[in-house]
């Protein structure tokens, strides 16, 4: 096992936004994640202004030194982001491994990641995490290799042939990684000729959306108390107690702070949730700051181009950790508000609430409609059996008769045609 110390650098910019003891709690949960980690230690340190070199003052390099030191720590993580230079110092002063925030965050995604998709988005990400950390980190990157002769100048530098070896590295990637993406769209474009509603469970890491997904499907995703449980996204068929199906999607969880690389890394899996008729926003409401992290959500889900006309529900998860005090408020809340779900997906109290609330958002009720169509409106005849919404059909002397079954959804696309 990995002896760990975590160390969240309290920013006085940080200070207004983000109360520093439950930042540090998510930075050891995050640590926590990864196996063969054992955390020894972890503290906040407080930092008028981050230095350019090293980031701390030398005054608490050398006390964290002698900390690191006594505790036989090998591994320090770094809950921020760490420039290339910083790191290179840090690691020099004190003789251990250094990670930042990004750098772990990929160490649990690549851990984590199971299918072919995953494993090629976190590689891409890995790798140009990887390329901004080449600023002479290390002491080979000042090497020069010698040109053949043919070109005048120094010949390339070792830095620039591991950068040039990294984006071929990538280019080879993003080409796996579209036949890959063209799999999904055949599979979601099959999906979409069953008239099935698609209901995406978002929310921040550790909310809970594996337990609801498990309580409501009888799937075995894994679902655990840390971050990351989930990665790649599983979907289910679910029977709705009114009686309709619906197809039930499980996403990666959202962090604050998500790296930039994984944010478009992970971009492709989170395509369900553009593609959603509902968004089920499910949120830790025992959490001590689980209204920033409800704001991060809406915030990853506005850059992702989420239509604000999607309907939405908010799933306030694991009341059973409230005190009776706190959980009577927030169910009372949820009484008067009926986009809100006080629920326990743990205990399965509420769940049946949500479920009707569910029925009721997504309107799904499959309804029989005849339909007439001239022979001019081809286009819209292929759109209905595409999507293999068309029941029968008989052609007349001015055009079509078609019997359908559809959704409010397939309605309102059909008007836009």
């Amino acid at each position: 096992m990995t002896r760990a110390w975590v160390l969240h650098p309290d920013l006085k910019s940080d200070r207004e936004r983000r109360d520093p003891g439950p930042a540090l709690e998510e930075a050891v949960a995050l640590a926590a994640a990864l196996p063969n980690l054992h955390v020894v230690g972890s503290e906040i340190v407080r930092l008028p202004k981050a230095q350019p070199g090293t980031l701390f003052g030398s005054g608490k390099i050398e006390e964290l030194k002698d900390r690191f030191s006594e505790n036989e720590v090998e591994l320090v993580l770094i809950d921020g982001p760490v420039t290339p230079v910083q790191q290179r110092n840090l690691e020099k002063e004190w003789g251990v491994k250094l990670l930042d925030r990004t750098g772990l965050i990929l160490e649990i995604f690549s851990d984590r990641a199971a299918t072919r998709e995953g494993v090629l988005q976190v590689e891409m990400a890995a790798l140009s995490y990887q390329r901004t950390r080449l600023v002479r980190a290390w002491t080979h990157l000042e090497r020069q290799r010698g040109g053949l002769g043919f070109v005048g100048g120094p010949g390339e530098t070792q830095i620039e042939a591991d950068r040039r070896a990294i984006d071929e590295q990538l280019v080879r990637l993003r080409r796996q990684l579209d036949k890959v993406v063209k799999t999904r769209e055949l599979h979601r474009k099959a999906r979409a000729k069953v008239p099935y509603p698609i209901v995406a469970l978002v929310g921040y890491t550790n909310a809970g959306k594996s337990t609801l997904f498990n309580r409501l499907t009888g799937a075995e995703v894994m679902a655990k108390d840390m971050l990351f449980a989930t990665l790649d996204p599983t979907m289910r068929a679910v029977k709705l107690p009114t009686g309709p199906d619906v197809i039930l999607s499980d996403t990666v969880g959202f962090i604050s702070d998500l790296p930039t690389e994984l944010v478009a890394a992970f971009r492709a899996t989170l395509e369900e949730v553009l593609a959603a008729d509902v968004i089920v926003h499910v949120r830790d409401i025992s959490h001590a700051e689980t209204a920033l992290q409800a704001a991060d959500v809406e915030e990853i889900l506005a850059s992702l181009g989420v239509d604000d006309s999607t309907p939405r529900l908010e799933v306030w998860n694991k009341t059973d950790r409230l005190d009776p005090e706190a959980r009577a408020a927030a169910e009372a809340r949820a009484e008067r508000d009926p986009g809100i779900l006080a629920v326990s997906a743990l205990t399965g109290q509420g769940v049946q609430a949500f479920l009707e609330a569910l029925t009721e958002a997504l309107d799904t009720g499959l309804q029989d409609d005849t339909l007439r169509l001239g022979f001019d409106e081809g286009r819209k005849r292929a759109w209905l059996f595409e999507r293999g919404l068309v029941l029968s059909e008989v052609q007349g002397e001015d055009g079509y008769t078609l019997q359908l079954r559809w959704g409010r959804k397939e309605r309102e696309d059909f008007a836009r045609l």
